[in-house]
């Protein structure tokens, strides 16, 4: 039997006779060429350009995915819960930024990460969140750094640019003794987007409106070292990164659908899908039935406003040669329901019951978040060389 310890570590020696023909179903795949494929694609890219890539360990979860990123030693990341933090501080991870909005008990338990010697940097945009950080640092004798974060295209929290209180909260920081580390912007809205010219664009507003922000900090006279902004499509299509310093991204680890349907890869770069059997067939109504439903896949339907609704998945053969419009059209608590994409002239396949296939996923974060651990395999064979482990909660 495959062995079931984990231990944090790549389990090279895992029994190879589990192979993706007897692995119970669903099960989450990470196709590790794929993996290293994507990552070193986005490493080249800012590395010819100068700019520090801090990975966002949101989609992955995972050390074992954390040390394909950093091979040698931690680096910098990113993280979007303090579990994740506290989880790669126990892996040595020591510089890390938490770039969600700041509560009273995030800011008391971020500051307990510092005081045992992690550089986590926590991100605010109001007055108020500066003092009360200032107060939790004071009590916990230690001195917080604090980015300012900065709202590039109104798809979520921050500040503007010409909004009064930047500067009124650079100058509550300084007061609250916090230092301020810079300036932290995300282009969310690029995942709306999908021709090349568009994303080039919204890379390019990403950048100009973090140094406008990072300018005016500078000119009230408030030091600004670090100027990040990020996201998986601006960080492939950005064409200008002047003034930032580094940029942030998570999903381009695996990629999936939704980044698909952006431009940003092609299908054969999406490392994660969910194996599963098919467990019924309904030929009058043109389906076939499957043990994946949404909390195999999740719920995430991010396609439906794409030109391209792919349903709850793009379906793929056990090799992961995508089946032209087969998409899992619906999703029940535990069933799936494959069908060809309305308005196409392809035939169903031939899918027997007890056959397996794979499921691309919509959101990488969402499907993987539904699965304990990731079965991992190489694009040349069928076994499993590993299970990866991945952690959970807030």
């Amino acid at each position: 039997m495959l062995r079931e310890e984990i231990s944090g570590t790549d389990h090279q020696n895992a029994d190879t006779a589990v192979t993706l023909g007897r692995l119970a179903t669903p099960a989450l795949l990470l196709d590790k060429y794929r993996l290293d494929r994507n990552l070193a694609r986005l490493s080249s890219r800012m590395a010819e350009r100068g700019i520090v890539l801090r990975p966002h360990m949101k989609t992955a979860k995972s050390i074992d995915v954390a040390r394909r990123v950093y091979p040698s030693e931690p680096g910098p990341i990113t993280v979007s819960t303090l579990a994740e933090a506290e989880y790669f501080a126990r892996h040595g991870f020591r510089d890390m930024t938490y770039a969600v909005g700041l509560a009273p008990h995030t800011a008391e338990r971020a500051m307990r990460l510092r005081k045992a010697g992690v550089d986590l940097k926590v991100l605010l945009d109001s007055p108020e969140q500066a003092r009360m950080l200032g107060a939790v640092g004071l009590a916990a004798g230690v001195t917080p750094t604090a980015f300012i974060e900065i709202d590039c295209d109104g798809h979520r929290g921050g500040l503007t640019t010409s909004d009064p209180k930047l500067i009124a909260v650079a100058a509550a920081l300084s007061e609250a003794g916090v230092k301020l580390a810079g300036i932290l912007t995300h282009a969310g809205e690029s995942y709306s987007l999908f021709t090349p010219e568009s994303l080039v664009a919204a890379a390019e507003n990403e950048r100009a409106v973090a140094i406008a922000a990072a300018g005016a900090l500078r000119g009230a006279g408030h030091e600004c070292p670090i100027v990040s902004v990020g996201s998986t499509p601006t960080a492939h299509f950005a064409e200008d990164l002047t003034g930032v310093t580094e940029m942030r991204a998570g999903v381009y680890m695996f990629f999936d659908l939704v980044m698909h349907g952006v431009g940003v890869c092609t299908t054969d770069d999406i490392a994660i899908s969910v194996l599963t059997t098919v467990i019924g067939t309904k030929p009058e109504k043109g389906w076939i039935l499957v043990d994946a439903g949404w909390m195999a896949l999740s719920r995430d339907r991010g396609t439906a406003a794409q030109r391209v609704d792919q349903g709850y998945g793009l379906v793929c053969d056990v090799a992961g040669k995508v089946y032209p419009d087969l998409i899992v059209s619906q999703a029940s608590q535990e069933h799936g329901i494959l069908a060809i994409r309305p308005g196409s002239a392809h035939a169903m396949p031939n899918l027997p019951i007890g056959a397996k296939v794979r499921i691309f996923p919509n959101h990488a974060c969402a499907t993987a978040s539904q699965h304990e651990l990731y079965n991992v395999v190489s694009a040349d064979s069928d076994a499993i060389e590993a299970r990866w482990p991945r952690m959970h909660g807030w």
